[in-house]
């Protein structure tokens, strides 16, 4: 895990309050002028805010320049992007300043995923700051059958500041510590390491790196000053408020997400979009304790979950495979339609369940318990080809058994002794049909994997065929 976090974001005089030196001078009316003001009144609107706390070099090159006008030229782009933001811009502000953290890092998600939590990328990315599974697993990013914080907007964002302040640890610059984030920590160290023994710079825009990292800041660099002067780039920002756009309300009970959405008077898309690790059609309480509402609906929520009287919460749960099976005697047990257990649980065609997988199911109406914090954390789908067999016979040698049949042929002695209706402890007497299924690429030749019997019988078949060779010459 991340060291202690590392607060520098600027000049001591941007951090460190002022002192004075010797004693204190009445200001004269020159001095007035000439002094800057600080403003004691806080911004009225969240790009303003955005403004104010800008800490980082600004980087000045061509490639600013070409996605200056890149954005530029693409105004409903920027319009859709900021609205999106809107929902989310407050809380990554105010955590950034409460960490002493430069304020362009709040613009970050743009270059990332346009601020959508929902996006993934085609290396397996996910959410508003494009998180890899592993680097995820790495900041405690629960990433389960039931949720991915890797789109929470709390945790993701936790995770992702928690990040930028290890790497700015280790470099000592933002660009650096950005490079980082997009190429990976080893990739710029090695890449300063190489330029130390070439005897070249070690800055940001002296490292040689891939096209897209080194795109990367510059990206951000022209989304800061679009930001910073909107009108100069023919750009209108929406108008964001400077206050909270949802509040935490504590979950007490699993509940549907549908329900959720309901007692909150809240649209279904923008439920999602403020809970968006909720993959599935139930939230559990013990894994997710809390959800995010807009800031006017939480009050109402909580009065229409108290108030709820129409039976549970929660019409989901979860329910653990005792054993491995294919879906329709899963569906079976369960209460359900395979069709509906495989789109529930993203289960393909052909494909097994393992034992231990946890499963979405229908909650029964008799059912007390919610889910547990150890299933809520950890429950996983694995899966595993689904292998088609096929009926055969085989000749019994002279003193083999259901065991020895089942070991020749890699199978249960269970599952020998059921096909042929017989006990475990069953012998086969010389040259008996024994009934076996056979995996279809075995079938046609069941001693691919033979024991030290098998071995002899192919030994004495192969001295055979040279004998009868011999006598054929």
């Amino acid at each position: 895990m991340p060291g202690d976090p590392v607060l520098m974001t600027g000049s001591d005089a941007n951090t460190k309050p002022p002192t004075p030196h010797g004693p204190l001078q009445a200001i004269t009316q020159s001095r007035a002028g000439s002094q800057k003001i600080a403003s004691t009144e806080p911004p009225k609107e969240l790009w303003d805010r955005i403004r104010r706390g800008f800490a980082m070099p600004d980087l000045q090159n061509e490639l600013v320049t070409d996605r200056e006008q890149w954005y530029s030229t693409r105004p409903e782009y920027i319009q859709r992007m900021t609205e999106r933001s809107s929902k989310y811009l407050f809380h990554v502000v105010e955590e950034l300043e409460m960490r002493q953290m430069p304020t362009e890092l709040a613009l970050l998600p743009f270059i990332e995923s346009a601020f959508n939590p929902q996006a993934v990328s085609s290396a397996k990315a996910a959410g508003m700051w494009q998180f890899m599974p592993a680097t995820g697993k790495y900041f405690d990013l629960k990433q389960n059958v039931f949720r991915d914080d890797r789109r929470d907007v709390l945790a993701s964002t936790r995770a992702a500041l928690d990040y930028l302040q290890k790497l700015y640890g280790m470099f000592g610059d933002w660009h650096l510590a950005l490079a980082a984030y997009n190429w990976g920590e080893g990739s710029v160290g090695r890449a300063i390491a190489r330029n130390q023994k070439a005897g070249l710079g070690t800055r940001y825009e002296d490292l040689n790196m891939p096209a897209e990292t080194r795109l990367y800041v510059p990206k951000l660099q022209a989304v800061k000053n679009i930001v910073a002067n909107p009108q100069v780039f023919n750009a209108e920002l929406p108008l964001i408020e400077n206050h909270p756009y949802f509040q935490q309300v504590r979950l007490s009970r699993d509940i549907d997400v549908a329900l959720a959405a309901k007692l909150a008077n809240v649209a279904i898309a923008d439920f999602k979009a403020l809970n968006p690790s909720a993959h599935r059609p139930v939230i559990l309480a013990a894994g997710t304790p809390q959800i995010l509402l807009p800031w006017d609906n939480a009050a109402l929520f909580q009065r229409n979950f108290d108030a709820y009287t129409r039976g549970q919460y929660a019409s989901w749960t979860a329910w653990t495979a005792p054993g491995t099976m294919n879906p329709a005697e899963a569906a079976k047990r369960t209460g359900m339609s395979e069709a509906d257990l495989r789109d529930v649980n993203n289960i393909p065609p052909r494909m097994l369940i393992k034992a231990g997988s946890t499963l979405l199911v229908p909650r029964s109406a008799q059912s007390e318990s919610d889910v547990t914090s150890h299933v809520a954390d950890n429950g996983q789908v694995s899966l595993a080809p689904e292998i088609l067999t096929r009926r055969t016979t085989v000749k019994a040698r002279k003193g083999e058994s259901v065991a020895s049949i089942a070991k020749r042929y890699g199978l249960l002695p269970s599952s020998v002794a059921e096909w042929n209706d017989v006990g475990m402890s069953a012998a086969f007497k010389l040259g008996h049909q024994v009934v076996v299924f056979l995996p279809l690429n075995r079938a046609a030749a069941p001693a691919s994997h033979p024991g030290r019997s098998n071995v002899k019988a192919v030994k004495r078949s192969s001295s055979r065929e040279i004998v009868k060779s011999k006598k054929r010459r």
